[in-house]
């Protein structure tokens, strides 16, 4: 059976991350007997300029209809005017959205050979795995009422932080599915000390943890959280927090991996097709000159294959190549190197067929 990808390269350096990982996506889904067929279309900036809009109909319903899309990154300075009507991420949030994702899953592994690219001190990364499962469909970046409005001769922006107990519950769900075949123990990240939809989260995560009697519950705030990050990472094993939460500690927590360009991304629904991306920007300073880190664009496909595709074999055989070629001293600029995302993406080939 034919297996359809659509591709989103979008802006900045994503079709040169994009392009590469295609590469070690076909030839571990060819050594895998699968077949795949690409589509690609555009979204963030480059649909701005195109169409007018982040994302066009016919580009959501190319992506409802595929078995798993992969985005490269949307956005840069051309279009990084807060006060504009049309905004890259508006594509983003849209495709999100309309595809139905509402968990994003950020794996955080630390390669022993790269511990000392990451600021922290090594002892403090030794045993660091682990996973952030962030909500991605409510919460302050989809809330209503949300605008701005002049009150009392000042202008005054409302953002709304909504969620619903089964917006909750079906992200908590999931995290604790995942601890099961892990380390057994989930973090709730919270502000229940000071927000009431910070309440209601911790009371479904006490309920859904009933569900899960083999797994340990713990609930730590934001705050604290943001400090156990960097302090003591190897002790967190899966946490589940917030949409805006999320989006702030999973950028920290890359910064234990020692590059945002070694880390992939899975956002998952109930079915469907699954999104699949580096954590990094469209990086425009670097964009064109052919140096960008393809390696979490590279494992971004690997969890394509485990969790669109049910291909767990080749996403194991690219996840192998990959740390093989960190342990062999291969590096990018991001990482100290001098490869090009080419040559580590030759490297991470011929790893591939070994």
């Amino acid at each position: 059976m034919e297996n359809n990808i659509v591709l989103l390269p979008g802006d900045g350096i994503g079709p040169e991350v994009v392009g590469q990982a295609v590469r070690v996506l076909e030839a571990a889904a060819a050594a895998a007997g699968t077949s795949l067929r690409f589509t690609e279309r555009l979204l963030g900036g480059c649909s701005i300029d195109q169409y007018g809009t982040a994302m066009t109909e016919e580009t959501l319903a190319d992506c409802q209809q595929a078995d798993a899309v992969l985005l490269g990154a949307v956005g840069g300075p051309k279009w990084d005017d807060p006060q504009a009507k049309v905004r890259p991420e508006q594509g983003l949030l849209g495709l999100r959205k309309g595809l139905g994702v509402f968990a994003n899953l950020r794996p955080v592994r630390v390669h022993p050979a790269l511990v000392s690219a990451s600021p922290l001190k090594p002892e403090r990364l030794a045993g660091v795995d682990l996973i952030v499962v962030r909500e991605l469909t409510g919460g302050l970046y989809f809330g209503q009422p949300k605008g701005r409005q002049m009150v009392d001769g000042h202008e005054q922006a409302v953002d709304t932080l909504v969620y619903t107990d089964e917006e909750i519950r079906r992200v908590v769900r999931l995290a604790f599915r995942f601890a099961q075949q892990r380390r057994k123990k989930v973090t709730s990240v919270d502000k229940a000390n000071v927000l009431e939809s910070s309440r209601l989260w911790r009371k479904v995560a006490v309920e859904v943890a009933a569900e899960f009697p083999d797994v340990a519950l713990e609930h730590m705030l934001v705050d604290t959280a943001s400090m156990r990050l960097v302090t003591s990472p190897a002790a967190i094993d899966v946490l589940v927090t917030e949409n805006m939460f999320g989006d702030i500690l999973t950028d920290e927590a890359s910064v234990l991996a020692g590059s945002m360009g070694m880390l992939p991304s899975a956002s998952l629904g109930e079915g469907g097709a699954g999104l699949y991306e580096p954590i990094h920007g469209s990086a425009p300073d670097i964009a064109g000159k052919g140096i960008a880190n393809p390696l979490g664009t590279i494992l971004s496909t690997a969890l394509l294959l485990r969790y669109s595709l049910n291909q767990p074999e080749a996403a194991a055989r690219i996840e192998a190549a990959v740390d093989k070629a960190i342990s062999d001293g291969l590096r990018t600029v991001d990482l100290g190197g001098s490869l090009t995302s080419r040559q580590m993406t030759d490297e991470v080939l011929a790893l591939l067929n070994v």
